[in-house]
């Protein structure tokens, strides 16, 4: 007995002393032990709003105008009258082509119908005097005629001496080869001294309209009546007044003219099964050149009452349909298929799945499960980092 009395003080300090210990370890550093109740979460509660459908194709441009410069005369190019690369006016000169043999042909049809109109004037002068004398019987009526006949030749004679004389002076004036249009010029196919043919398949230069431009899309047909249905269902407004296209150019900047839609083609392309939509697009600064690849942006209406989650809400299943998290009524997490049509921005344009009022749950995504309960606060996106 006497030992147990001796032995049991002992035992109590061991006792203290050991659960001192643990509870100094379950706190060092400043640990907690695990976490208990239901997970926090952020949720988005969803509204509806009018969202633009903006869609992004892509595009090349093209000149508004374009003008092969092509010789219509033959003749060996005596001057190139242009600076490669500069700016020509409708009308303006590009190349001379040697004149000598048009200029002689043209004062050869002239002297030639010099001639018919002097025959001509004695022919009207003999037809009138034989006119005044068959009335007296002075000449038979058989003179008579003849003269008349004569006149009629020389009339003719006349016409066609006048209609060579026209087509010499178009020739020669063709010997100058003019711009057709306004715009900027490419390299010369040609140098002084080349002998050209009138219609040759090779143009000598080629002038572009580049103050505006053409921008040519290319959009899917199922798109196009996918986006009808939906006006005729009246999920999808018109816009007011024309659509508006904005670019994004080759380096990913954006160009700072806005364009317009002109057309959309009525035909199908079978080879790729997409429709041309075309754009015209300002171009003051001529930073658009011809043949560059560009990614337009078109705003083909908008769809009212639409609903918005942001991209990082949105999975995807194994059969790849959109789903989405949400917290059910007793607070445990519900997975939900969603149908998107498409990004506005960072979020998916959601059209079925989803109304107004709806919570989705936006964090922790990877940390809960369905049936999970959790614990719902107001979403607050998370600040952007500070720059160094």
């Amino acid at each position: 007995m006497q030992n147990k009395q001796r032995f049991s003080p002992r035992v109590t300090v061991l006792a203290f002393a050991t659960a001192l210990a643990l509870t100094g370890c379950g706190n060092k550093n400043g640990q907690q032990g695990p976490q208990t109740g239901p997970l926090e979460v952020g949720v988005l509660t969803l509204q509806t709003d009018s969202v633009p459908l903006i869609r992004e194709l892509p595009a090349r441009t093209s000149a508004l105008r374009v003008a092969d410069v092509r010789p219509q005369v033959g003749g060996v190019v005596v001057k190139r009258l242009f600076q490669e690369g500069g700016v020509v006016k409708a009308g303006q000169p590009l190349y001379q082509i040697d004149p000598e043999t048009y200029r002689a042909a043209y004062e050869q049809a002239q002297a030639n119908h010099a001639k018919a109109q002097a025959n001509l004037t004695t022919a009207r002068l003999k037809a009138k005097r034989y006119a005044e004398l068959v009335e007296i019987k002075a000449v038979s009526s058989q003179e008579f005629d003849d003269a008349r006949a004569a006149l009629q030749q020389a009339e003719a004679d006349a016409a066609a001496t006048a209609a060579a004389a026209k087509t010499a002076r178009i020739n020669l004036n063709y010997s100058t080869v003019t711009s057709p249009i306004t715009g900027r010029i490419g390299k010369s196919s040609v140098t002084e001294g080349a002998l050209v043919t009138a219609n040759q398949p090779t143009a000598l230069a080629t002038v572009q309209e580049i103050d505006r431009m053409y921008v040519d899309l290319t959009q899917s047909s199922s798109e196009l009546l996918k986006l009808r249905h939906d006006f005729e269902a009246g999920r999808v407004k018109n816009g007011a007044g024309q659509a508006k296209v904005k670019l994004i150019l080759e380096d990913g900047s954006e160009y700072r003219e806005m364009g317009s839609l002109a057309f959309s083609d009525i035909t199908v392309d079978p080879t790729t099964g997409s429709v041309l939509l075309r754009a015209v697009f300002p171009n003051p600064r001529h930073e658009l050149l011809p043949g560059m690849f560009v990614r337009a942006r078109l705003e083909q209406g908008i769809a009212s009452n639409a609903i918005q989650v942001p991209q990082q809400a949105v999975t995807r299943t194994p059969k790849g349909d959109a789903m989405v998290l949400v917290p059910d009524s007793q607070g445990k997490v519900t997975p939900r298929i969603i149908k998107v049509a498409g990004t506005v921005g960072q979020n998916w344009l959601v059209t079925d799945g989803l109304k107004a009022g709806d919570q989705v749950i936006m964090d922790n995504l990877m940390k809960i499960r369905p049936g999970m309960p959790v614990k719902t606060v107001p979403y607050k996106p998370a600040a952007p980092a500070a720059q160094k």
